[in-house]
């Protein structure tokens, strides 16, 4: 995969490699940590979180059907969370006008996927496993190992933002 900065919006990518779920209580959670000098149990430094909550893994499957949430309910808890290290984001839907200055600010980059494909997306997940937050439910932040996710830069690292073609 290119570094991150020096994708543009719009453009298709396909990653591979190692995204953590996280929805809003996760994100909650995530935040009271750091804030409280607590380690997260992973490395914030260069993640990328998927907004996803899965749902229940069937039987002989690795994970079950993996869609995108809407990205704007974790808007509050994102610069923040860019400030501490995290990268990217893959999600759906628009962000505030403080997120997009945030992924400028920090150099991250925040990813569109196909809504409303969550069964399709699951095949491209290689390994799934609960890290931490089990109490959440499906919002329990899960490490996923992807092959060729697809992805669509959504807001660049230059502030470059397709939904301001609308």
């Amino acid at each position: 995969m290119k570094k991150l900065n020096s994708l543009k919006a719009g453009q298709q990518i396909f990653f591979s490699g190692t995204i953590y779920t996280a929805r809003d209580q996760a994100h909650k959670r995530m935040v009271a940590a750091i804030k409280a000098g607590k380690r997260l149990p992973f490395e914030l430094k260069g993640a990328i979180i998927y907004y996803c909550g899965p749902t229940q893994t069937p039987k002989g499957k690795i994970i079950g059907s993996c869609g995108p949430t809407t990205s704007s309910r974790m808007d509050e808890f994102t610069p923040f969370l860019l400030a501490k290290g995290l990268s990217g984001m893959i999600g759906k839907g628009s962000r505030s006008k403080e997120v997009r200055d945030a992924i400028k600010k920090h150099q991250g980059v925040y990813f569109i996927t196909y809504a409303g494909c969550g069964a399709l997306l699951s095949r491209y997940v290689k390994s799934a496993k609960t890290i931490t937050y089990r109490d959440l439910g499906p919002e329990a932040i899960v490490k996923l190992e992807v092959k060729d996710f697809p992805l669509i830069v959504a807001i660049d690292a230059n502030g470059g933002c397709i939904y301001d073609a609308d």
